[in-house]
């Protein structure tokens, strides 16, 4: 379940509220109890990094783009076919 940021506008009570995605919003301030509460837009508080199934599952060949690979530059990397590589 998702965490949701809410803030009042009556009273600018900040709060955070474990909700399903399907739960209607929340309206009642446990602060002032008033119906000014608004939900806040706000990034995940977590970022996947490594590799995983959400990065190397569903490629193939050399589309996978793997957490060692970061680190190589476009030198050492295979030219496509048909294009020549500088010296």
């Amino acid at each position: 379940m998702p965490i949701y940021e809410y803030q009042c506008k009556a009273c600018g009570h900040q709060m955070e509220a474990l909700q399903r995605m399907s739960d209607a919003p929340l309206t009642d301030c446990p602060a002032c109890e008033q119906a000014e509460l608004s939900k806040k837009i706000s990034a995940a508080g977590f970022r996947l990094k490594g590799g995983g199934w959400y990065e190397t599952d569903f490629k193939t060949g050399s589309k996978k783009n793997l957490a060692g690979d970061a680190g190589k530059s476009n030198k050492d990397k295979p030219a496509a076919a048909g294009t020549v590589k500088a010296s």
